[in-house]
């Protein structure tokens, strides 16, 4: 029998999802992050919808009789994934704290794909910081140069006050971040099986 904090919490740790895990073979994992992402690494048995692919399938998702548990790199897009749901009607929902990025320091089981994408912040990261770094070179012979690294500095403050990130919606769209789309019938049908 599982303890009342876990079956109440919105948000677990690492070691409530694995006692959860263990306890309850019926709970089932949904990974938010993108194809490309969960090609990479992700938790074993876990399914993925992206999150760009979720809202229009909340309802479907939501009717899913299975506790789930929501997994995304370090936690927002989960959360987001979280509100889409709750508000579909999905009560026995809960965030993994932290997400992959917890999971992975604390020696979860991941499985590894046959490809090395970065994840999406670390991909924001390295985007803004390259224009910034570039920008600022650059106002060495073009003075008005600092107003482009000014302003990936005020996007990533917006980006953080907001929770939303405009770079890292644009850079989803490129293909090294595309993979074949999500089989969602696959996952309904899946996800709705009895545990073995």
């Amino acid at each position: 029998m599982t303890s009342p904090t876990l079956t109440t919490a919105d948000t677990i740790n690492v070691a409530e999802m694995q006692q959860l895990l263990r306890q309850d073979p019926q709970v089932r994992v949904l990974d938010v992050r993108t194809g490309a992402e969960f090609e990479t690494v992700h938790i074993p048995g876990s399914y993925n919808v992206p999150l760009d692919t979720l809202g229009e399938h909340a309802v479907d998702l939501a009717d899913v009789s299975h506790p789930v548990v929501l997994v995304c790199q370090s936690g927002g897009r989960a959360t987001k994934a979280h509100g889409a749901l709750s508000e579909a009607g999905k009560e026995t929902l809960h965030i993994l704290e932290g997400g992959m990025t917890a999971w992975q320091a604390s020696g979860g089981e991941v499985k590894h794909g046959d490809t090395d994408r970065w994840a999406l912040d670390r991909q924001v990261r390295f985007t803004a910081g390259s224009i910034a770094l570039g920008a600022l070179l650059l106002s060495v012979a073009a003075p008005k140069a600092k107003w482009l690294a000014g302003g990936v500095a005020g996007g990533l403050v917006f980006s953080a006050v907001t929770n939303t990130c405009a770079m890292g919606e644009l850079l989803l769209k490129l293909p090294y971040n595309q993979t074949d789309r999500c089989d969602i019938a696959g996952v309904l049908e899946n996800m709705n099986r009895p545990a073995a």
